[in-house]
């Protein structure tokens, strides 16, 4: 399966930002749907962003609309969110995900990063 490896995350006080990365390994991730999910411990795990194979269609969590981005690099295997105006309630693990499948929307995502985590105090 392809190797999902996140990384950007931290502490950061409400109203601070933060911008996680992810870096694939393989080839095709250019033809990859890629996303983010976060998970808080005692609740489910939520989409948070996605992102099509050209970039052209994205999803966001309504509760982060306007605060978070989630942009692509195919030269570079990674995807970004860039998250602003973080509050509390977006302290939880960031979990990057890839659908290989490039023309299913909303994505089946299959692969997955091991995590990191974002600290946001209040």
């Amino acid at each position: 399966q392809v190797q999902l490896v996140e990384s950007g995350g931290g502490l950061v006080q409400a109203g601070g930002s933060l911008r996680l990365s992810c870096v694939a390994s393989g080839r095709s991730f250019s033809s990859y749907t890629m996303g983010w999910f976060r998970q808080t411990r005692g609740k489910e795990r939520e989409s948070v962003a996605a992102i099509s194979w050209r970039g052209g269609r994205t999803y966001y969590l309504d509760s982060v609309k306007g605060r978070f981005t989630i942009t692509r690099d195919n030269a570079k295997n990674t995807v970004y969110l860039q998250m602003n105006n973080l509050n509390a309630e977006d302290t939880a693990v960031y979990y990057c995900a890839a659908d290989r499948s490039p023309n299913n929307w909303p994505p089946n995502f299959g692969s997955w990063g091991q995590g990191t985590q974002v600290t946001v105090s209040s």
